[in-house]
């Protein structure tokens, strides 16, 4: 499939409408839509797109301009729709059609427009906002002069953890898996036997006896875990025949095509019963021997990397996901964000984000604001070091009456005023631009949702800062 850069030239008919919907665009799209003819955002989407295959650039039917899927998925995060919205709001909507180039031409459907996403990793993600920063600060949207840093959570789409309903998904993988193994290579071999329906009973059982507080509750689990236990392991002990049946060439087809259908499925029955038999685990760890805090703790089977985060929130006192970094400057402008592979302490990112808006401003902000969990007295004396003229980090736990003074002066106040803007942002994020719960799958798919967000956002914020 051969990727262009732009869409083509445009028709008589098609400068007609733009005419037609010249007052229905919004006062910040004007503007985003002038950014967005940036080349080199242009240019970023279309080297991602062309190394999907080895010929992308000379051989094979015309495929999705590069500049038509930048602003569709744009498109996508700024009003927070899935992928089968956004294919039938562009069809409808001429003003949606002149923003994303599309034109009269023909939408890119759901399924290929996500084909096309995941091709954007997050090496190009975080190019795409290093670029659309660079602009910010080319038309003087942002200066750098303030800074302001704060930590949130995003979960990773899945339920609430509990040991009954994971080895409840195990179980129902494995045996959807080796259903499509059978359908493939037929009776040879071992044959399925479906436990989902002791499965199903088991994990009933489970959350009705949850319900019973105390020991007399805890007395009652017990016994039906074991049950459920024994199931598990003979559901992963019949995964593991047909993975090997499949190996020894006991249960074969014929042909190229169904061959690698067949090895496919064997990779995914390993995979999930390495993940089932760490669930076995970690329940026998909890039920059997008291261990709350188990090692690696697997809390998807499906999302592997999520973690369990304590922000210390009353409305939610545990999230299930991934510790993201928000950073901004001036006019709303978000300068960088990260995903963090492992839950940082907070204190550690306040020299290293300082360092980050140094490289992407080209100087030291004059203020630099967070809140008390990014304080130390070396963060502060290092940011001072560093350049920065007033660093607002509070100390709340501070017994110096110096230090209770110093937090009171009028520059402080005014600094931590600004800095509540942050939590705002955050706010915004997620219920705008859908930050609340990551709908992309895996480690790379945080990070692209996350990235996507935070580039939707700048695009307003700076359509809405340049002039008419």
């Amino acid at each position: 499939m051969i990727h262009l850069r732009r869409s083509g030239q445009r028709s008589f008919a098609e400068g007609l409408i733009a005419e037609e919907i010249e007052d229905l665009w919004e006062p910040w799209m004007r503007q985003a839509d002038r950014v967005l003819e940036d080349e080199q955002l242009v240019s970023a989407v279309y080297e991602a797109l062309v190394k999907r295959h080895a010929k992308s650039r000379t051989r094979g039917r015309l495929g999705t301009p590069a500049e038509i899927v930048l602003r569709m998925l744009l498109l996508k995060h700024l009003r927070n729709w899935t992928f089968d919205a956004v294919e039938r709001e562009v069809r409808a909507n001429l003003l949606y059609r002149e923003f994303t180039r599309v034109g009269g031409g023909k939408v890119p459907d759901a399924k290929t427009l996500g084909r096309q996403a995941r091709a954007l990793g997050p090496e190009v993600v975080k190019q795409i906002h290093r670029r659309m920063v660079e602009l910010a600060v080319e038309n003087k949207v942002v200066q750098g002069r303030r800074m302001r840093v704060d930590t949130t959570v995003v979960e990773t789409n899945i339920h609430y953890p509990t040991d009954s309903t994971l080895l409840g998904d195990g179980t129902r993988v494995l045996t959807r898996l080796m259903n499509k193994v059978s359908a493939i290579a037929g009776t040879t071999g071992t044959k399925l036997r479906n436990r989902m329906r002791s499965v199903g009973r088991r994990v009933m059982e489970i959350a009705r006896a949850a319900r019973i507080k105390g020991e007399k509750g805890r007395e009652k689990l017990v016994p039906i875990y074991r049950k459920l236990l024994a199931i598990t392991g003979r559901v992963v002990a019949q995964a593991k025949r047909f993975s090997a049946e499949i190996a020894g060439g006991v249960k074969r087809v014929r042909g190229l095509q169904k061959r690698a259908a067949l090895e496919n499925l064997k990779s995914k029955i390993d995979t999930m019963v390495s993940r089932t038999q760490q669930v076995v685990r970690q329940t026998k760890a909890r039920i059997f021997g008291g261990n709350e805090h188990f090692e690696s703790k697997l809390l998807s089977v499906f999302e592997t990397s999520t973690e369990v985060i304590r922000k210390g929130k009353a409305s939610k006192p545990t999230e299930f996901g991934k510790m993201v970094k928000i950073q901004e400057a001036e006019n709303q402008i978000v300068i960088d964000f990260e995903v963090y592979d492992k839950k940082p302490n907070d204190s550690d990112l306040l020299i290293p984000s300082i360092k980050t808006h140094q490289e992407l401003m080209g100087r030291t902000p004059h203020l630099v604001a967070g809140d008390a969990g990014f304080y130390s007295a070396k963060n502060e004396a290092e940011a001072l070091k560093l350049g920065a003229k007033s660093v607002s980090v509070p100390n709340r736990s501070t017994t110096s009456a110096v230090r209770r003074q110093h937090q009171k002066k009028r520059w402080f106040k005014k600094g931590q005023k600004w800095r509540t803007g942050c939590e705002g942002r955050i706010s915004l994020l997620k219920r705008r631009h859908g930050l609340t719960r990551s709908r992309y799958k895996g480690p790379e798919g945080i990070v692209r949702w996350v990235g996507f967000g935070v580039i939707a956002d700048n695009l307003i914020n700076i359509g809405m800062a340049l002039p008419e």
